[in-house]
């Protein structure tokens, strides 16, 4: 289990239940929490410093998500990756970022946009050695995109894809060479300040298939890990 985040120093108030929800869904999404593993209510309420009532209430919402399950006379564990989940979630997130790399290159970005996109490109460059980092520079890069189209549009896709960052931080070993993604990056930057719109839709998708090119080798790697909802 991670180290206890800092608001738990001394003299500071328990967390609330959406400080709580997020950390035990990053553990989750990073597998620091692994599918499968039992979760304690009481260990939780520890760590965080607080009742088991925020704590309950987190893991409910977590249930709402598809990241933990309740089994009765048993407990509460951190699901196991559903390859039909996943693949639901890129259909829904390819069909949200094609739109917004459509309406970017038709509409245009600015230039201070723009610098903005080259510059989280440049952070990947920098983390390229890093697989953790490099997982949050990528997601900082199709914010910023989301960004420059509509505000608070990336907590929609986020929403939808925490199942697809599961099977992603799982394949970090196998995972796309990494500068194959950057390529990718600049290829939609490049097509979008072309305002090429053909040329966008088909780097945006050529991205986001790569993860499912593992997809069906990790699920046999780790059976115990993923589900594949045969």
């Amino acid at each position: 289990m991670s180290v206890p985040p800092a608001f738990l120093s001394s003299g500071t108030p328990p967390p609330s239940v959406a400080a709580i929800l997020g950390e035990i869904r990053r553990d989750i999404i990073v597998l620091r929490l692994r599918p499968g593993e039992r979760m304690s209510e009481n260990g939780l309420a520890a760590r965080f410093g607080t009742s088991r009532t925020p704590v309950r209430e987190a893991l409910f919402r977590l249930v709402d998500e598809g990241l933990v399950e309740v089994q009765p006379q048993r407990g509460t564990y951190v699901t196991r990756i559903s390859l039909r989940a996943v693949k639901r979630a890129r259909f829904v997130r390819e069909a949200m970022e094609v739109a917004i790399l459509r309406a970017a290159a038709d509409g245009g970005l600015s230039a201070d946009r723009l610098a903005v996109l080259d510059g989280a490109v440049a952070a990947q460059e920098a983390a390229r050695h890093d697989p953790v980092t490099f997982i949050a520079a990528d997601d900082a890069f199709h914010r910023a995109f989301a960004e420059s189209i509509e505000g608070g549009i990336w907590d929609v896709v986020e929403r939808e894809k925490a199942q697809l960052d599961r099977l992603r931080f799982l394949s970090i070993p196998h995972a796309t060479p990494v500068d194959t993604l950057i390529h990718q990056h600049r290829a939609m930057v490049a097509a979008v300040r072309a305002r090429d719109v053909a040329g966008a839709e088909m780097a945006t998708r050529e991205h986001l298939c790569e993860v499912l090119k593992v997809a069906d080798s990790l699920a046999a790697t780790y059976p115990g890990l993923i589900i594949t909802d045969a």
